[in-house]
């Protein structure tokens, strides 16, 4: 059930596509929801009232496959995997308003309301299918077939052996639709971004688009398929659901998770508040998915379309994909007892570009961390604290009303906003650590500790340049840490205590002041204060300490 909302501040529904749970996460697996995290923290902190759902895929041939091999029930299977992508979401600060499961009990009612819905619209039909079935994938349309000398394979999952199939199955009719998708691009030309993300799909569409399967017929972990080809309720008596019906085809049900997390169909109060949602971030491998099958369906069963569908690309290594089949991928618990929890999401999110693919290695990773984390940012909070307790007896300085680095943050800061804004989340980073770096140039620039010795020689002058410039250092730690809260949630707290702030947000960022008023240059100029102990936020790793 969706928490209860707040209807006098703007609303923010964000989600991520759902975790295919057929095996322990890699870091490309959950870069996206990281990334969302993120995003949510900062509406949180702006005083958005956020809603943000992730959660898990757990219907498929496959996943009933690889439990039957392992000996095991599919759903004690399914429920190992999904505590593996709780522990790791919850070992990055993953904060979900909702974590779904497509095994919930509403998800299931949710998905047989859709297919009531697509039905009473004329949209199923009952016919024979005939082809490649990818147990990662689904069924597989021409276009997204590739042949070579080995044989057909998917060209998202080039590995997985091809099923054929030959099934009755209902189908959607997504043909139907191709006008008036067509159109609704056409009318709607920044609904999907990155922009060429949004062409690619929309040349997609113009070369015809083909019905798909919404039902499996001999495959029995799935949602029950609520219709029997006349059209009457496949429930029995006894309240159970006839076998011979079939299921409903995994893409259709997890599609369906969207709606579910905003209260569809029991909660159509919740469902008012929350739907359409602002944003779906989804990998560009299943981009045909959202932007096509998913809006046809919500327009055959009379809803609202996505906002906005954001797309980013794939984490590469050496040129390849990351993958848990190739070996070649990034155990997220790994990445945080070597980087700590802040240090992986930043890593992340900061080397790997959030609209296209990045190459990436745990090398580049460690060089990020040591350079932006352990030495600008890091070093800046400590030296800032260690200045201002011993040459000012601990006691806060005011910054400068009009000084030089108040005016570089206040480019920054509206850079930082712009970006995120855009979701070019490694871009508003970028904006920060540039300002760091304009804070670290101003320490030696100033030389606050020749500043410090001509204040003890009686010289008044630089007694007073020493207050401004430390104040300034103050303010500029105190400023990037609130800023970058949602990508280093954990360290943000911390700083604001050695600088002697309280944090005013709560763990996910919520119940707090509006961002936009704590991010004021000299906001709280004329609070007196005292800086605390200086303590390491990020130690400076070793190559083979960290890979160890």
């Amino acid at each position: 059930m969706p928490d209860q909302p707040r209807p006098d501040r703007p609303r923010y529904y964000l989600t991520t596509s759902i975790a295919y749970a057929n095996n322990k996460p890699g870091l490309h697996t959950l870069f996206e929801v990281i990334g969302a995290d993120a995003i949510a923290r900062w509406h949180r902190m702006r005083g958005d009232d956020t809603r943000f759902l992730t959660g898990t895929d757990e219907y498929s041939v496959n996943i009933a496959l690889t439990a039957a091999e392992q000996g095991k029930s599919t759903r004690a299977f399914v429920d190992e995997m999904v505590a593996l992508f709780r522990a790791a979401e919850d070992a990055l600060q993953i904060s979900p308003d909702r974590f779904i499961r497509t095994t919930d009990p509403d998800h299931e009612r949710a998905v047989h309301e859709m297919i009531r819905r697509a039905y009473a619209s004329g949209d199923l039909y009952v016919g024979n299918y005939e082809g490649w079935y990818c147990p990662n994938e689904g069924f597989v349309p021409a276009s997204q077939l590739i042949e070579d000398a080995t044989g057909t394979h998917c060209s998202n999952h080039p590995s997985v052996e091809l099923l054929w199939l030959v099934e009755r199955n209902w189908f959607f009719r997504l043909s139907a639709y191709q006008e008036r998708l067509e159109r609704y691009y056409a009318d709607n030309p920044d609904w999907v971004q990155p922009e060429f993300r949004r062409n690619e799909m929309l040349g997609f569409i113009r070369g015809g688009l083909e019905d798909f399967s919404v039902s499996r017929e001999k495959a029995p972990w799935g949602i029950p398929f609520p219709i029997r080809e006349d059209g009457s309720s496949s429930q029995l008596a006894d309240g159970t659901w006839d076998p011979a019906a079939g299921t409903v085809y995994v893409w259709f049900d997890a599609l369906t998770n969207y709606i579910t997390g905003a209260g569809f169909p029991n909660d159509p109060e919740a469902f008012a508040r929350w739907w359409p949602c602002d944003v779906h971030i989804i990998g560009k491998d299943i981009n045909r998915l959202h932007t096509i099958m998913w809006p046809a369906m919500l327009m055959s069963a009379g809803l609202p379309l996505p906002r906005l569908v954001w797309v980013h690309g794939w984490l590469l290594a050496q040129g390849e994909r990351m993958s848990k089949s190739r070996g070649n991928f990034y155990d997220p618990l790994d990445m945080v007892r070597a980087l700590s929890s802040d240090g992986a999401r930043y890593v992340a999110l900061r080397e790997v570009a959030f609209d296209r693919d990045a190459d990436v290695s745990w090398d580049s990773f460690l060089r990020r961390y040591n350079a932006d984390l352990a030495n600008d940012f890091g070093n800046l909070v400590n030296r800032t604290v260690t200045m201002v307790g011993r040459y000012l007896d601990g006691s806060r300085p005011a910054p400068s009303p009009d000084g030089s680095l108040g005016a570089v943050w206040a480019t920054a800061a509206d850079a930082y906003d712009e970006h995120l804004r855009a979701f070019l989340l490694h871009e508003a980073l970028a904006s920060l650590w540039d300002f760091v770096g304009a804070a670290n140039r101003l320490v030696e620039q100033e030389k606050p500790w020749e500043l410090a010795r001509a204040a003890r020689d009686g010289d008044a002058t630089a007694a007073q340049r020493l207050s401004g410039v430390l104040g300034d250092l103050v303010e500029a730690c105190r400023l990037v840490a609130l800023a970058a809260a949602p990508f280093i949630p954990s360290t943000a707290p911390r700083v604001l205590a050695q600088l002697g702030y309280a944090f005013p947000y709560g763990p996910d960022g919520s119940d707090g002041p509006p961002l936009a008023d704590e991010l004021a240059w000299a906001a709280h100029a004329s609070e007196s204060g005292k800086v605390a102990t200086p303590e390491p936020l990020f130690p400076r790793l070793e190559v083979e300490s960290a890979a160890s």
